[in-house]
């Protein structure tokens, strides 16, 4: 570098055709401290600060920090300043550095809404998170894109270091939905993969949460994991003393109905055996839990709701068709059998 600008024709602050990018902040990028304008962008609004900050040069960053002249709320073209860069990437010292900057904003959030307690979240950065958390002026409840707020993204993410150090903070909603109606106890227990059963006993330890918050579709925490075939979350919602079993989506299905469509046996068991359950519910076309197990031939699911002794299995849809005319209709014999042996069952009706 300094064999280059020893030539009268250099031109340090040339850019190249392509990023627009400077020789000196090349320089930089690769973790060489050398003099460079810290506010000089290339085509896409990045200085050399951002750069030095993405990648984690914090030698780099401290020498830029330490000039007067330095605008540490940079934002590139997509809004994205130093802080956030380094918090997304989860590049801890760099952070610190920041963090150490009296005139650093750090709720600035970029052109989508994101900020860099967001983005270390939504990335699962747990340190990062904390080193945020540490900051006197933090809204740790602000919303980014979608409305999706930090716990609400490191849920969705599975980051269990950062729910828990989310929840710990007293300031923290979390109720709060995103644009969706999706809130982070729903994300949790709708979540298929593994540790979502250790995400939602950490959100239910919260006294504030609501068990029964509905999304835009109407579907409750509970709704979402039955019809997931989640059954650890359905147990452990149905725990929970303020969690109602009954309550109907937008199409008037219950939680039951939802885990008979999808033959989750599992979950079908864990709500008959609950005396709170309603089996007779209609959702808007007038079908029942047993009205869905006849149509699709269930013959299992049907034989654990003609147990109950409240099960009425008569019940027609609003166009007048029963469980057992249907089961006929669709050519389901083992279920027709079932239902002909009920006591409340007229045979000769199919």
């Amino acid at each position: 570098m300094r064999l280059l600008l020893g030539r009268a024709s250099a031109k340090p602050d040339g850019t190249d055709g392509w990023w627009g990018k400077t020789p000196r902040m090349m320089n930089m990028v690769r973790g060489r401290r050398y003099y460079v304008n810290p506010n000089w962008p290339d085509k896409y609004g990045q200085t050399p600060i951002l750069l030095a900050a993405e990648e984690g040069h914090e030698r780099v960053v401290q020498v830029f920090l330490g000039r007067k002249d330095v605008k540490s709320n940079a934002a590139d073209g997509y809004g994205r300043t130093a802080l956030l860069w380094a918090s997304s990437k989860g590049r801890e010292g760099v952070v610190k550095l920041l963090l150490e900057r009296e005139d650093v904003n750090i709720d600035r959030p970029d052109k989508n809404g994101q900020t860099p307690l967001l983005s270390a979240a939504e990335e699962g950065h747990e340190r990062v998170v904390k080193q945020l958390l540490g900051w006197k002026d933090i809204d740790p409840n602000m919303r980014g894109e979608a409305g999706r707020t930090p716990l609400l993204l490191a849920a969705w993410g599975e980051h269990e270091g950062v729910v828990k150090l989310l929840l710990e903070r007293e300031d923290v909603n979390p109720n709060i939905p995103d644009v969706d109606g999706v809130t982070p106890l729903l994300i949790a227990a709708w979540n298929g993969r593994e540790g979502v059963d250790r995400m939602v006993k950490l959100l239910l330890a919260r006294e504030d949460v609501n068990p029964n918050a509905l999304d835009n579709d109407g579907l409750t925490p509970l709704a979402r994991a039955a019809s997931n075939g989640r059954e650890g979350v359905v147990k452990l919602l149905l725990a929970w003393e303020d969690a109602n079993p009954n309550i109907p989506n937008n199409d008037g299905l219950t939680p039951l109905a939802g885990a008979v469509r999808r033959k989750h046996e599992g979950a079908v068991n864990i709500f008959l055996e609950r005396k709170d359950i309603n089996p007779n519910t209609p959702d808007k076309a007038g079908r029942t839990p047993l009205w869905f197990a006849c149509w699709y031939g269930y013959e299992r699911l049907g034989e654990l709701l003609l147990q109950r002794e409240d099960i009425n299995p008569t019940i027609p849809n609003k166009d007048g068709e029963t469980p057992l005319s249907v089961a006929f209709e669709r050519r389901h014999q083992g279920v027709v059998k079932l239902l002909q042996a009920h006591k409340s069952v007229d045979p000769n009706m199919a």
